[in-house]
């Protein structure tokens, strides 16, 4: 049973950065495609970014060129890097792990709060 632990969340201000981590314990996290999520209040859960196990990365539109989805398979996380941050990044991130089309686990998420 894979288990993901988010961290590094918190408040910042407008243009201020912050990095996520993602630690997994279990399974063989190598393998894995390890996305991050973000679920505004009221809104839905919407893809920021993912890693394959190839390191192929892809970004949504509205977080491209600021942020930056890195992994570490020796330590087993996943790492957010987040810059130039705006109000509208607010929201609770979660990671996600999985394999091939498979869903592995969801970690419990994060808060990260952007003031204007």
């Amino acid at each position: 049973q894979v288990q993901l632990v988010e961290s590094g969340g918190g408040l910042v201000q407008a243009g201020g950065s912050l990095r996520l981590s993602c630690s997994a314990s279990g399974g063989i996290f190598s393998i894995y495609t390890m996305g991050w999520y973000r679920q505004a209040l009221g809104e839905q859960r919407e893809l920021v970014a993912h890693i394959t196990s190839n390191l192929g990365t892809n970004y949504a539109d509205s977080v491209k060129g600021r942020f930056t989805i890195s992994r570490d398979n020796a330590k087993k996380t996943v790492y957010l890097q987040m810059n130039s941050l705006k109000p509208e990044d607010t929201a609770v991130y979660y990671c996600k792990a999985e394999w091939g089309s498979t869903f592995v686990s969801w970690g419990q998420g994060t808060q990260v709060t952007v003031s204007s």
